[in-house]
C-alpha cells in the first residue's frame, strides 16, 4: 500500500475512535503533501475530520491555505487567526511566524496591500529570529509581490533577488518556481517582454517538474498575458485555455476569475464580442465571492469598454461607477484617468438621450 494511503487508514481509525493525538499527528503530514500537490478540496475535508476532535494550530493553517485557495477566504483568515491564538498561547514562535506570513498573503490577494505588509513586516523579524530560511525566503518573495502591485518595481526586484540564492540554498525547487514567475510579474510590468517570457519559461520547467499544478496554471496564465501584449493572440489562447482547465480542476477560483478575464479581453480583441462578454460575466461573480477587489475593478472596467462599444452606455456609466469606487478602495494608481472615462462616457450617454 502507497505511504499516502496507509497515512489515510492511519488517521481514518483514530478519527473513529476520537483519539485526538494520533489524528493531530498524522493528519498534517497528509494534508502538507497535499496542498504541495495543489489537492485543497481533500486538504479541506480531512483537516475538518481532524478539528473535530479539538482545535489544533497546525491543521487550522492547513486548512486555511486550502481554503483561501478554494475562494473561501472569511473562512481562511479566520482559522488563521485561530491559529496564531494557539501559536501564542504555546510559545510556538516557527508557527506564530508562519501564521502571520500566510495571513499577509491573504490581504495580499484581497488587495489590501498595506495590511498585507504589516503582517509580512511583523512576520520577518521572528523569521530570522529563529533561522527558518525557506520562510525567509518565503516572505522576502511576498514582500516583493506586494511592492510590485504598489507600483515599486525596484523595491520588488530587490526583495526577490534577496530571496533568490536562499531559495536555491534550502533546495526549494517550488520556491525557485514561484520567485521566476514574479521577476516575469516585474519585468510584464516594465513592458520587458522577452526578459518576462524569460522567466515565465523557466517558471512553468519547473512547476511541470515538481507536479506544482497551481503554480504551473499561474505561469501558463502570465504566458497567455504577454502573448497578449505582443499581439499574438492565438498564443494567448492557447495558455489561458491551459491555465483555466488546470484551475477548474484544483478549485482555484481567484485564479479562475483571473483567466476568465483575461480570455475575455482576447476575445473582445478578435472582435468576438458574445464570447468576451460569456467569460467577463462568469469572472465578475466569482471576484465578488473571493473578495479580490483590485481583480473585481479590473472585470468591470473591461466589462464597461464593452458596454460602450455595444452602445449600452447606461450599463457602461454603472459599471464605470463602480470601477472608481474600486479604485478608491484599492488605492489604484490610475483613478483619475478612470474618472476622466467615466466623465467621458456619462457625456455620451447624456448626448444619446437628447
Amino acid at each position: 500500500m502507497p505511504i499516502g494511503h496507509q497515512l489515510q487508514e492511519i488517521h481514518r481509525l483514530p478519527v473513529l475512535g476520537d483519539v485526538a493525538a494520533i489524528a493531530q499527528d498524522v493528519g498534517p503530514r497528509l494534508t502538507q503533501a497535499w496542498l504541495a500537490t495543489s489537492r485543497f478540496r481533500e486538504v479541506r475535508a480531512l483537516s475538518l475530520q481532524t478539528l473535530a476532535l479539538g482545535p489544533h494550530a497546525r491543521t487550522l493553517v492547513h486548512l486555511a491555505g486550502a481554503k483561501h485557495i478554494l475562494g473561501e477566504v472569511a473562512d481562511a483568515v479566520d482559522h488563521y487567526r485561530t491559529a496564531l491564538h494557539l501559536y501564542t498561547e504555546a510559545c510556538d514562535r516557527v508557527g506564530l511566524a508562519s501564521t502571520l506570513h500566510n495571513l499577509g498573503t491573504v490581504y495580499h490577494g484581497l488587495g489590501d496591500w498595506q495590511q498585507a505588509l504589516s503582517y509580512y513586516y511583523q512576520a520577518l523579524p521572528i523569521i530570522e529570529e529563529v533561522g527558518d530560511r525557506a520562510d525567509l525566503a518565503a516572505t522576502l518573495n511576498n514582500l516583493g509581490l506586494v511592492y510590485n502591485r504598489l507600483g515599486n518595481q525596484q523595491q520588488a526586484l530587490r526583495y526577490y533577488h534577496q530571496a533568490l540564492p536562499i531559495t536555491e540554498e534550502v533546495d526549494n525547487r517550488a520556491g525557485l518556481a514561484t520567485i521566476f514567475t514574479n521577476l516575469g510579474a516585474v519585468y510584464e510590468s516594465l513592458q520587458d517582454w522577452q526578459q518576462a517570457l524569460r522567466y515565465y519559461h523557466q517558471a512553468r520547467s519547473i512547476t511541470e517538474e515538481v507536479d506544482n499544478r497551481i503554480g504551473l496554471a499561474n505561469t501558463l496564465n502570465n504566458l497567455g498575458v504577454v502573448y497578449n501584449h505582443l499581439g499574438d493572440w492565438q498564443q494567448a489562447l492557447r495558455y489561458f485555455h491551459q491555465a483555466l482547465s488546470i484551475r477548474e480542476e484544483v478549485g482555484a477560483r481567484a485564479g479562475l476569475a483571473n483567466t476568465l478575464t483575461n480570455l475575455g479581453v482576447v476575445y473582445n480583441r478578435l472582435g468576438n464580442q458574445q464570447q468576451a462578454l460569456r467569460y467577463f460575466q462568469q469572472a465578475l461573480p466569482i471576484r465578488e465571492e473571493v473578495g479580490d477587489r483590485p481583480g473585481e475593478r479590473a472585470t468591470r472596467y473591461n466589462l464597461a469598454m464593452l458596454y460602450r462599444v455595444q452602445g449600452r452606455l447606461a450599463e457602461a456609466v454603472a459599471a464605470l461607477r463602480q470601477v472608481v469606487a474600486l479604485d478608491a478602495q484599492v488605492r489604484y494608481p490610475g483613478l483619475e484617468d478612470d474618472q476622466t472615462m467615466l466623465c467621458q462616457v456619462e457625456q455620451e450617454w447624456r448626448e444619446s438621450l437628447a
